[in-house]
């Protein structure tokens, strides 16, 4: 049984998801306004009695889900938590993920991927600690079922995979920049598979679920005693990964003084442990990951430059879903077949209509959506062809509404295919900063939401 809080302002569907949980075994805390919920959170913490998993609404009467996870992310809070929202806000969704939110379901909530999602965020950890095998002699098909990422076979991909083999057998700290969602951890299970460091430890850290007062204990350990709440020794991640590869993802998440600490780490390759005189050698390969621009981060005084030239030996820049349309339906064939093998389905083709769809959506949760999507979708069909009737509602909606390419002579409808493009690359290239976007397209922010609404970017 696992102690849940719900927040949703929807009494009807809160109380039918209450049934359905506590049918399943699980004890559920409602929580309609995000200040009942921080109250919950706050008297469940005093007695000793954390919830496991929070299952957050984005839109409430107070504020939204996503100011609460960069409020909790800041106390000290860890516990993992998915979003509930409409697919019209899957990029909420992904900006959510990017706080803190360890997944998200869109609406109407589906019963199976409801349990699927809740027994993955169960067993979420924000420190993973695993062997990367090594690449097989069989060739690349033989590592397909045994790794969790596939390369693509674009003039992009083969491009990023070139980088990750130059830098693989080398010794040198590597930077991973590409949106939420793209696959940077993969990209560094890569590196370490071919370095080596390969029959070593990989150790992966979501920076982003470290509180800042226990992110310097994680990485570097702790005596007894150290602070309150140390009741015996603690190794850091730092020795747990020594003769392997130390991944840290989302690393400007880190705190001014564990960047500090970190830097002393790699120059020196010592550490030492809080609470301790002693020093600790280590032998470790850092890879760090961002979805954030670092070198801003540094120029702005959020983030220390000489950690970040530091870290910045190798570069390498992981495409959004949107860049690699050549390699979709080899991403699309790898999901299917991984979410048959996992939800014990043998769904053989997706519909005509489905392909159409995915091939015209944007995606801007990246490979990630595109997992959760067809997880979803295989999970709902029962039959060899999955078909539109698995597909999320809102997504077929969105599709039909989005703007047709314009054809042949049509010299109005050609401008405006051309200037919603246009759009949609600005607005992705500032993350959707629409000040920034009406600044760099020499229009003002009225224009611009007009524009948006017109076309019907989201």
């Amino acid at each position: 049984m696992a102690h849940l809080l719900l927040l949703e302002d929807d009494t009807t569907f809160s109380r039918l998801l209450n049934s359905f949980l506590s049918k399943h075994g699980h004890k559920v805390q409602i929580c309609s306004t995000l200040k009942e919920a921080k109250a919950a959170l706050n008297q469940s913490m005093d007695e000793n009695n954390p919830y496991e998993v929070l299952m957050l609404d984005y839109r409430l009467p107070d504020g939204n889900s996503v100011d609460l996870l960069k409020q909790l992310r800041s106390e000290g809070y860890r516990m993992p938590a998915f979003i509930m929202t409409s697919f019209h806000d899957v990029r909420t969704a992904v900006n959510a993920m990017q706080n803190g939110a360890f997944d998200y379901i869109t609406k109407p909530v589906n019963p199976e991927e409801l349990l699927m999602v809740l027994s993955e965020a169960l067993n979420k950890s924000h420190i993973s600690v695993e062997k990367v095998e090594p690449e097989s002699k069989a060739g690349k098909k033989a590592d397909k079922t045994q790794l969790d990422f596939i390369e693509g076979n674009s003039k992009i991909s083969k491009q990023l995979y070139e980088y990750v083999r130059l830098v693989a057998p080398t010794d040198m700290s590597v930077i991973i920049q590409g949106e939420s969602g793209t696959g940077k951890e993969h990209v560094a299970k890569s590196i370490h598979r071919l370095s080596k460091r390969k029959n070593g430890p990989f150790v992966a850290i979501d920076c982003g679920s470290l509180s800042k007062e226990l992110a310097a204990s994680e990485l570097f350990g702790h005596k007894k005693g150290a602070f309150t709440g140390a009741l015996m020794d603690k190794v850091g991640q730092f020795e747990a990964a020594d003769g392997g590869t130390l991944f840290l993802d989302e690393i400007g998440n880190l705190g001014y003084d564990v960047q500090i600490k970190l830097l002393r780490a790699l120059q020196e390759r010592i550490i030492v442990p809080i609470g301790s005189n002693n020093q600790v050698k280590v032998d470790v390969r850092l890879i760090a990951a961002t979805n954030e621009d670092l070198m801003t981060n540094a120029a702005n005084g959020d983030f220390r430059e000489d950690l970040y030239h530091r870290l910045n030996e190798f570069k390498i820049e992981v495409p959004a879903l949107r860049r690699r349309g050549e390699d979709l339906n080899i991403f699309i064939q790898y999901f299917v077949d991984k979410a048959n093998e996992e939800l014990g389905r043998n769904v053989q083709r997706l519909s005509k209509e489905v392909m159409e769809i995915f091939h015209t959506y944007d995606w801007p949760g990246n490979l990630r959506e595109l997992n959760n999507v067809i997880k979803r979708l295989i999970l709902l069909t029962k039959d060899e062809e999955a078909t539109l009737n698995a597909l999320p509602a809102e997504m077929i909606t969105a599709m039909s509404e989005t703007v047709p390419k314009a054809t042949g002579s049509d010299l109005k409808a050609l401008q405006e295919t051309h200037e919603k493009e246009m759009i949609e690359k600005v607005l992705q290239e500032v993350r959707y900063n629409k000040s920034k976007a009406a600044k760099l397209l020499n229009i003002d922010r009225k224009t611009l939401y007009y524009k948006i609404e017109k076309y019907h970017i989201e």
